[in-house]
């Protein structure tokens, strides 16, 4: 029987992990913040996989928002972190305000909670922590400046500590993937988006269950040797 929380269970990623996680036997903690009805279908989903599937509200918008999560989760043996939020627009327009919100989002809040959660694999001997992070982590984007700062800094949490818990049977790793057929595509034109799938050596948008095979992948017994590396899923867009 074994316990994952994921971070931002209520976005495309989120729900395609959460579903593949739970085919696979998983009882799951579902973070989410503002799209309660997302978190209330999937759940819908999920029932006829038969586990324990827990609904945890946090907004990590805010500091200390990962303070209304750890409290709610009990046995745990995997964290998935795949919340997050973007921001569009040239540096020198960004507020600190946005700024603020972007790296709550994406690093203190789930970097905190990470640490709180922690104990609850060391006892265990054994753990996965996963981030899924950005292939503008990995190269940074024009107008994506905040954005990409703080993908890069899950980056180089993810791999300080990996290293930091290795010996104690905790593996920490990443997935980066490229543009993906999620909401947050929803703000470019269709226009925009052929033009980025031109770009993508594979010519398509990834696919949210792409990510979650990967996620799995990093989870199981397969993965046994990795940790401290980032997948990149990308269809070739950055190598």
């Amino acid at each position: 029987m074994k316990y994952a929380l994921i971070t931002g269970a209520s976005g495309g990623i989120g729900q395609a992990i959460a579903c593949n996680l739970a085919e696979k036997g998983y009882h799951l903690y579902l973070h989410y913040n503002k799209n309660e009805q997302s978190i209330i279908d999937l759940m819908g989903k999920l029932l006829p996989y038969g586990g324990e599937y827990i609904p945890i509200h946090g907004d990590f918008a805010v500091p200390n928002g990962y303070k209304k999560v750890y409290p709610e989760v009990f046995s745990l043996d995997a964290i998935i972190h795949c919340g997050g939020n973007s921001q569009y627009g040239l540096f020198v327009d960004l507020q600190q305000a946005e700024a603020e919100e972007l790296l709550n989002v994406h690093v203190l809040n789930p970097l905190l909670l990470t640490k709180e959660l922690l104990p609850k694999l060391l006892v265990k001997g054994k753990g996965n922590i996963v981030v899924i992070t950005s292939i503008w982590g990995q190269t940074g984007a024009a107008c994506e400046v905040a954005y990409s700062t703080a993908k890069g800094a899950q980056i180089a949490f993810v791999k300080a500590l990996s290293k930091e818990l290795a010996l104690s049977g905790i593996r920490v790793n990443a997935v980066a993937p490229g543009a993906i057929a999620t909401p947050m595509m929803e703000g470019f034109s269709q226009e925009e988006v052929e033009q980025i799938s031109y770009e993508i050596p594979m010519g398509r948008l990834g696919q949210p269950e792409e990510i979650a095979r990967s996620v799995a992948f990093l989870l199981s017994d397969e993965s046994s040797y990795m940790t401290g590396q980032v997948l990149a899923l990308n269809g070739g867009w950055y190598t």
